[in-house]
């Protein structure tokens, strides 16, 4: 019985022992087919399980706090956006006036402001461009000693201060709607020429087309609003008794209507359209050119670079538009037939005059052109910040 008993144990003991070594091949045949796989018996054998299940627990708890900290920073992240979101777009609100809008009401404001405050130098060019060529002239502006502040106190002597702002209604009229076109279209049309992706400053070829082609477009819709203005500036002081031929602005489109016919507040349109065309390009492409330049050597934008460039503006304006402007002048002024046009008016001037009538009252046209360019840029710049940092453009 005991010798039984101790060969079961044996052979339990052997069998265990022949299971094992089995397994323990198996495992080195393995790692003898699996090229690179190495595995130590030994350490496969020697994992305690419950430890194994330790760890395997706690590189789960592990894991899934890092997924949690991953959700909440992504969430965050999310909010975050979402808070970039909403701030950007109180930011960008959608301003109350259409831009394109905005800049033509700002431009015409600008040209009228400026127009009420020049009107008196404007006039007393007027009268000098018209010495010797209108009957209605007075005997102090038809002398060729009489300049600038000669003619203005003679003016105001004679006819009143008043006299000064003669024009002033329709001149509000013409900048309202050339004033309002002529600058407001600038920068699309600028944009136009030059294409939308055009990057980098733009040539100056392409300014000068684009006040060109601005300046045409808005004279052509403003001419009877400038004819009415130089009209009523021509008209000296009258005879006692003698009614006014024009009662006031707007009763002076009728009374050419009726006298001279529709087309007639169109007259002088050809030297009006070169004259405006020429100088709305020299004025534009000038101020832009030279801000540019300004800027570019390292001045600030600010209302000293507005003044010199609105100077500098001015005078290019006055000096490549002036004989365009006495021609203008001149042809507008005339109801009694004198000029036959344009080309009659040049030759009959330079003729009876001699060449530097076309440069008639150059020092108040500039005076005129350089005040009304400093009022109206340094307005305009103004008025498109306000109306921008408000949100109305």
């Amino acid at each position: 019985m005991a010798s039984r008993s101790r060969s079961r144990a044996d052979g339990t003991h052997h069998g265990a022992f022949a299971s094992f070594n089995a397994r323990r091949e198996g495992v080195s045949t393995i790692a003898k087919n699996n090229r690179g796989f190495s595995l130590n018996p030994r350490i496969l054998f020697s994992i305690d399980p419950a430890s194994s299940r330790r760890r395997s627990v706690g590189a789960r708890a592990g894991l899934s706090s890092a997924v949690r900290r991953v959700a909440r920073s992504a969430r965050g992240l999310e909010m975050a956006r979402e808070g970039d979101a909403t701030a950007t777009r109180t930011k960008t609100k959608t301003p109350l006036v259409n831009p394109f809008l905005g800049g033509l009401a700002a431009s015409a404001f600008s040209a009228s402001f400026a127009e009420f405050c020049t009107i008196p130098l404007d006039t007393v060019k007027v009268r000098l461009q018209l010495r010797g060529a209108s009957a209605t002239a007075t005997a102090t502006t038809r002398g060729r000693g009489a300049g600038m502040l000669g003619t203005m106190r003679a003016v105001a002597a004679e006819e009143g201060i008043g006299a000064l702002w003669k024009g002033i209604t329709p001149g509000i009229h013409r900048q309202v709607l050339f004033g309002g076109l002529r600058i407001g279209l600038y920068e699309p049309v600028k944009t136009f020429y030059v294409g939308e992706e055009h990057v980098g400053d733009v040539p100056l070829h392409l300014k000068i087309a684009a006040g060109l082609t601005t300046g045409g477009i808005g004279i052509m819709v403003a001419s009877p609003t400038d004819l009415v203005k130089v009209r009523m500036q021509a008209e000296g002081k009258l005879a006692p008794g003698t009614p006014k031929k024009y009662p006031s602005a707007v009763g002076a489109y009728g009374v050419i209507v009726r006298q001279e016919g529709l087309a007639a507040l169109w007259t002088g349109l050809t030297p009006n359209i070169m004259r405006n065309s020429i100088v709305n390009a020299a004025e534009l492409a000038s101020y832009d050119q030279f801000k540019q330049s300004f800027l570019g050597v390292g001045m600030k934008d600010d209302v000293v670079t507005h003044i010199a460039s609105a100077l500098g503006a001015g005078f290019v304006a006055c000096c490549v538009g002036s004989p365009v402007d006495v021609v203008k002048s001149r042809v507008m002024g005339d109801s009694t037939g004198k000029y036959k046009g344009f080309v009659d008016c040049v030759t009959k001037t330079l003729a009876n005059e001699g060449p530097m009538a076309f440069y008639g009252g150059f020092l108040p046209n500039f005076a005129r052109l350089g005040g009304w360019n400093v009022c109206m840029f340094l307005t305009l710049e103004q008025v498109r910040k306000l109306m921008r940092d408000n949100n109305i453009m």
